[in-house]
């Protein structure tokens, strides 16, 4: 199984359309699910990726009631002999980062990985004797970062790989 991971779109403060770069990485790699993990900011924006591939998301900290809604908060799914954990990072106790709130969030879960975003920072990171952590950046709103991202994941007999793709260029 081949997933896409974004999140953090913002849009449409940049934009209604997603990135091309985007759009097309994702047809590329030929990914059968796309997950969001949250701030989306507006209810149209699921119907973008929904175009695209089956669809997954929690809501972010940026995202209305109609948004909660409809994806919740935190998520776990099993996919391929494969728990995983979405959330969008924002959720624990202040002054923790967002690798923190998103490394506890599913302790009790037993997740072997778990995604997400809040911070824009791109980031994949195995923790001793824990779960994948994916952060996979933003594709609209690189902030600090030097380029938009995104993240593909390959999930194959319960084995798990995950590598950041990143790209320059946000125009639809």
């Amino acid at each position: 199984m081949r997933i896409a991971a974004v999140s953090d779109t913002h849009l449409p403060k940049f934009g209604r359309a997603l990135p091309r770069a985007l759009v097309d990485g994702a047809g590329a790699a030929r990914v059968d699910l796309i997950v969001h993990l949250g701030d989306f900011t507006e209810p149209f924006v699921p119907g973008l990726f929904e175009a695209l591939a089956p669809f997954e998301a929690v809501a972010g900290n940026n995202d209305g009631p109609e948004l909660v809604a409809r994806f919740g908060r935190r998520k776990v799914l099993d996919l391929d002999g494969l728990r995983m954990g979405l959330t969008h990072g924002d959720l624990g106790p202040a002054g923790w980062t967002s690798v923190e709130r998103a490394r506890t969030t599913f302790a009790a879960d037993a997740a072997a990985l778990v995604l997400f975003g809040h911070s824009h920072a791109p980031l994949v990171k195995q923790m001793p004797g824990g779960p994948l952590l994916v952060n996979p950046g933003s594709p609209t709103d690189k902030r600090m970062q030097p380029r938009y991202s995104w993240a593909l994941i390959e999930i194959e007999g319960g084995e798990v790989r995950a590598e950041l793709r990143f790209f320059d260029d946000r125009s639809p």
